[in-house]
């Protein structure tokens, strides 16, 4: 028996024309995006030689798809058959004669049938938008001759077309099953649907498949589990981050140079959170196995997070009614403060604290936005004192849903990227859609700011964390959902 055949794994020969979508096809459904693994190419004849692509789940084998070349031709191949099987109607012995005899005239035909010879099942891949010419037919009459489990796979690379339903209706009289799938834009259900069609068709490994099937479920949990975790872990350190930095104490002499500090803190501010959001996605990133699409590091920005934008805090977080009532349920949420002390010349000054241009009221009243403004007036200091002043964070209310919201989007817009893709692409959030978090329920809102207020007062409260993680969880399997 040939290595590409497993006696114990459920095997399929993905088979098609040539750029019909084979490779991208299986780099969808086996979550690669990488070409040195699978090739996905507008080149003719990309695929040359069968090969063995496993889906390996907790470090083992669970079932395997063998990527053949397409067949070249079809028609004259079907009429060698014909001549081998003579008046009889071809068989399975037929194609082996057929391989054994035929391979230096049809190559193609002959290594892509060697695997349906030693018990692989078919997984046939057409393009719809193609004219359903004779080749075609030709193809579809020897594959049944193989009596092999046999799925076909619409792979509709555009909108419906006015042939596909005669390309259903042939394929429908020829194989077991017929599905439509899209290699470009399929996500996660329509991979695991995908998965499940080949349970139908496949009997004789059926408790191996359906083994499979489980594990990827349990698979997907665990990520939206280590999602939470992350998502969790970048609020966290987001509202415990404070920008310090220490000045002789003549830079706060006069107006101009306090401007120049609180720019310069905000600057420093601004890029130490970029870099949180930056660290969580590409985790985000990694636990989704995408290579090609790219986490952002813009200075002083997220991912299509724009802290200066009008929209994002009133598209983003909560409602002015949802704050005002979890609030009243948890309390206030602290501000943020500038502390100004001395780098051990102390002399009793005091603490001065930031203020927002608004403050909380801004995001109520709509016509101003948010900014790190250090009130540094009226402070007199010892010139040849030094003073360590550290900023951060807004001290609008709004400020940790929008971290939220920003980071539910994020994962949502990777679960929409397939593997299939080849292009290279910046992760974004487009459009500047509308937010997740006013979708919680009321107690969760509760929940969430009270734990939001520990940690803006520099002391999370651990106590809340596991209701915090099943509601970021919970906030993901409802953010999929719309996705």
């Amino acid at each position: 028996m040939n290595h590409w055949i497993h006696p114990e794994l459920p095997c399929f020969a993905v088979i098609g024309r040539v750029n019909t979508g084979k490779s991208a096809v299986l780099a969808t459904l086996l979550e690669i995006d990488d070409d040195s693994i699978i090739r996905v190419s507008p080149t003719p004849g990309e695929t040359t030689s069968v090969q063995v692509l496993p889906l390996v789940l907790d470090g083992k084998e669970r079932m395997r798809f063998l990527d053949t070349p397409g067949f070249q031709q079809a028609v004259a191949a079907k009429q060698a058959i014909k001549h081998i099987a003579g008046e009889r109607t071809p068989n399975l012995d037929d194609l082996r004669v057929f391989v054994s005899q035929c391979a230096n005239e049809f190559p193609d035909e002959c290594l892509l049938l060697q695997p349906l010879i030693e018990g692989a099942g078919v997984l046939y891949i057409v393009d719809p938008s193609k004219p359903l010419r004779d080749s075609f037919l030709a193809e579809m009459e020897i594959l049944r001759w193989t009596g092999r489990p046999r799925l076909a796979l619409m792979n509709q690379k555009e909108a419906s077309t006015d042939g596909e339903a005669e390309w259903r209706n042939r394929l429908g009289a020829t194989f077991n099953l017929v599905r439509t799938f899209n290699a470009h834009h399929a996500r996660y259900a329509e991979r695991l649907r995908l998965l499940r069609s080949l349970l139908d068709i496949e009997e004789s490994n059926r408790h191996a498949l359906e083994h499979t099937i489980a594990l990827i479920g349990e698979e997907w949990q665990q990520r939206e589990e280590q999602s939470a975790e992350i998502i969790i872990g970048f609020l966290e350190s987001s509202l415990l981050l404070r920008s310090a930095k220490t000045f002789p104490a003549r830079e706060l002499s006069t107006p101009a140079r306090q401007d120049k500090i609180r720019e310069q803190l905000a600057k420093d501010y601004y890029q130490a959170l970029a870099n949180l959001e930056h660290k969580a996605t590409k985790e985000l990133l990694d636990l989704y196995r995408h290579h090609l699409l790219k986490a952002d590091l813009r200075e002083h920005s997220f991912q299509g997070l724009d802290l200066e934008s009008s929209e994002t805090w009133k598209k983003w977080g909560l409602s002015r009614h949802q704050l005002a009532a979890a609030g009243a349920l948890a309390g206030a949420i602290a501000g943020g403060s500038i502390d100004i002390g001395t780098g051990g010349l102390t002399h009793g000054i005091a603490t001065a604290f930031l203020t927002l241009t608004g403050a909380g009221a801004a995001y109520f009243k709509g016509n101003q936005l948010p900014s790190l403004n250090v009130a540094l007036d009226g402070i007199k200091v010892d010139a040849t004192e030094q003073r360590s002043l550290s900023v951060g964070p807004p001290g609008n209310p709004n400020f940790p849903w929008i971290l939220l919201d920003s980071m539910l989007l994020i994962h949502a817009r990777i679960l929409t990227r397939a593997h299939g893709r080849r292009d290279t692409e910046t992760l974004s959030i487009e459009e500047n859609p509308q937010g997740f978090s006013r979708d919680l329920a009321k107690q969760s809102r509760a929940t969430l700011t009270k734990w939001f207020e520990s940690c803006l007062k520099s002391s999370p409260n651990r106590a809340l964390e596991p209701e915090v993680y099943e509601i970021i969880l919970q906030a993901l399997n409802h953010s999929r959902e719309k996705a």
